[in-house]
C-alpha cells in the first residue's frame, strides 16, 4: 500500500498545494481519500485521471471536497473521450442527505453511502469507520492491506473511538490543526500534543500530522508531539510518499 500526501492543508491551500487530499494505492486499485481545494492538480503529478477508480470523503467540509464537483466533470469528459470506460465510485455518509445528493453525477459518477462501523472492501483494501468529535458528522478510516494498516483520523477533537480505530497502525495519519496553547480553546480539532497521545495510545509505529494550520512555526507542532510519543513523526508535505 502507498500513501502520497496531495494536500495537508485544513481550510485553503498553500501556492502549489491543495488541501485535504491523499492517494492510496495498491497494485489493484487507486483511491482519492477527501478532494479537496487543488487536489486534481496534484492528483495528476502522481495518476492519470483515467485511472482513478474512487473517492473516499470524511465528510462535506469544503476543505476536504471542493474538487469533487471538478472530478464529476473531469469523469463526464473523459469517458466521452473514450479515456475512461467506468465512472468513479465515491463514498462518503448521508448524514447530510443534501450535500450527498450532489455527489452523484449521472454515468460519470456513482455515490455510495458509508457510515461508522461499515466495512468496505476497494480492490484488496478494506476499509472501516469510526466516530469523530467535528462540529458536522464525520468519519475516521482504518485501511488494511493484508497486515498493513493505515489509519486516518479526518477531522476531529478527542475522543477514545480514536484509540479504538488506529490500534497497531503502521502509519497513523493525525490532524493537527492547533498548537497546544489552544487546548481547551478550539472544538473540532486536536493539538499536536493530543496527535503526539493518541499515537502513543494507538502503539502506531509511525505519526504523520495533516491538517496543517497556515500560521506558525510547524515544526513547532512535530516538537509538541514528540512530548507525548517518541516514535517517528513527520510533517505531512505535498508529494510524499509512505509504502506500507
Amino acid at each position: 500500500m502507498k500513501l502520497t500526501i496531495l494536500g495537508p492543508w485544513g481550510a485553503y491551500p498553500a501556492a502549489d498545494s491543495a488541501s485535504a487530499s491523499y492517494l492510496i494505492q495498491t497494485e489493484s486499485v487507486n483511491v482519492l481519500l477527501d478532494c479537496g481545494s487543488g487536489a486534481l492538480a496534484q492528483l495528476q503529478r502522481h495518476l492519470p485521471l483515467e485511472e482513478l477508480d474512487a473517492v473516499v470523503l470524511t465528510h462535506y467540509h469544503t476543505d476536504h471536497i471542493a474538487d469533487v464537483y471538478c472530478l464529476q466533470h473531469a469523469a463526464m469528459i473523459l469517458m466521452q473521450l473514450g479515456r475512461r470506460t467506468k465512472p468513479i465510485e465515491i463514498y462518503a455518509h448521508d448524514a447530510d442527505p443534501a450535500a450527498f445528493a450532489t455527489l452523484a453525477y449521472g454515468e460519470y459518477m456513482h455515490s455510495h453511502v458509508i457510515a461508522v462501523g461499515d466495512s468496505l472492501t476497494l480492490g484488496d483494501l478494506t476499509w472501516t469507520f469510526g466516530h469523530t468529535t467535528h462540529p458536522v458528522p464525520c468519519l475516521s478510516m482504518r485501511i488494511e492491506h493484508g497486515e498493513q494498516v493505515l489509519v486516518f483520523t479526518a477531522d476531529t477533537a478527542w475522543n477514545d473511538d480514536l484509540v479504538r480505530i488506529g490500534r497497531n497502525a503502521d502509519l497513523l495519519l493525525c490532524e493537527s490543526n492547533l498548537y497546544n496553547e489552544y487546548f481547551g480553546k478550539i472544538g473540532g480539532h486536536l493539538t499536536a500534543g493530543e496527535a503526539g497521545k493518541l499515537a502513543s495510545q494507538c502503539g502506531a509505529k509511525r505519526l504523520v500530522l495533516t491538517h496543517l494550520p497556515q500560521y506558525g512555526d510547524l515544526a513547532q507542532l512535530v516538537r509538541e508531539a514528540h512530548e507525548t510519543y517518541q516514535g517517528p513523526i513527520d510533517l505531512a508535505r505535498t508529494g510524499d510518499q509512505y509504502r506500507l
